[in-house]
């Protein structure tokens, strides 16, 4: 499996990898996205920026990126940076379907993406991925499951992902929202020929965001790869906007708030890959510092204290505008 090149890196951020949900589009829900990016959203300006992070990350020795198809030009970004970059053939590239992209690069538009997991949407976009990954592609992930899912039931779609995993595309799943227990819950529950057809879970885990943690658990005790994403909760766990309690550990510990947040998730003995969705280098070289984070029994504590009604943080999640 290819997240064996994951497990055997020694490197202190090996266990984080790099998104691009924040850079592969002009628009995203992340606060203080217009300080981080200025006004300069063209496709060239955040194909460079993208280059720069992902440089960035693999200096540093992160090793895995995670795109969508939904993420604006993510895919043809990566591809791009591959491309240019053959002597980086030990990343893992992960990627997802089942949103299609539709705000034609604005960050203004109506509507930023569109949600079908049928098999006619896996087909078409399952093709359009190949054109750009290629072989390159790693992981393909059903994106944003909910328990009211159809990928959940739909035994033609199970079929034609076990073809996929057959010929060693690794197959996995994320979720979203409040219910993502039990959205995890079912998903391991899926099998065909016997046989358990997803081999990772990729969910929203922070400091304000607790609720799948004992699915995740389960998951990972199943043998599932756990990636976990929104580590910095949209931004809201960022300096500028961090509960008072996250800004004291980070001073305690003389690191940023960003650090010590992924640090809380690197603690769980369940994560197997923290993702960064930094959108500056200045970011991600401060993401990056979270395996040097000493959080003690103490510290962990307080930061466990900051958990929300998942109900709440993913009503608050849902009004946060598009920048």
């Amino acid at each position: 499996m290819p997240f064996a090149r994951l497990a055997t890196a020694t490197t202190p951020t090996c266990h984080i990898g790099l998104g691009l949900a924040a850079v592969g589009r002009p628009g995203y829900i992340n606060l203080g996205r217009d300080h981080d990016l200025g006004d300069d959203r063209s496709v060239e300006a955040m194909r460079s920026r993208t280059h720069d992070l992902l440089d960035a990350a693999y200096a540093q020795g992160v090793r895995y990126f995670d795109v969508a198809r939904s993420y604006g030009r993510s895919e043809e970004f990566l591809a791009d940076w591959l491309n240019a970059r053959p002597h980086a053939n030990d990343v893992v590239i992960g990627s997802k379907w089942g949103y299609t992209y539709t705000a034609g690069w604005s960050a203004d538009a109506e509507t930023h993406e569109v949600k079908d997991h049928s098999l006619a949407t896996y087909e078409r976009q399952r093709a359009e991925t190949d054109a750009l990954l290629g072989d390159r592609l790693d992981l393909y992930q059903i994106h944003s499951v909910t328990p009211d899912s159809p990928a959940l039931t739909d035994k033609d779609l199970h079929a034609r992902l076990a073809e996929a995993a057959a010929q060693g595309l690794t197959i996995g799943f994320s979720t979203s929202g409040p219910a993502q227990a039990d959205a995890v819950r079912a998903a391991l529950a899926v099998t065909v020929d016997g046989e358990p057809l997803f081999r990772t879970v990729q969910s929203t885990y922070n400091v304000l965001e607790t609720s799948a943690a004992p699915a995740l658990a389960e998951a990972h005790d199943a043998g599932l790869t756990v990636i976990v994403k929104e580590g910095m909760a949209n931004g809201r766990l960022a300096a500028p906007h961090a509960p008072e309690a996250l800004k004291t550990v980070a001073e305690e510990t003389s690191l940023g708030c960003d650090a010590v947040a992924l640090a809380f998730i690197l603690c769980q003995p369940w994560a197997g890959v923290v993702l960064s969705g930094a959108a500056t280098v200045t970011q991600l070289a401060s993401n990056l510092h979270a395996p040097a984070v000493d959080l003690d029994t103490d510290r962990l504590t307080r930061l466990a204290s900051l958990a929300e009604d998942p109900r709440a943080y993913w009503e608050r999640r849902g009004q946060l505008p598009w920048h």
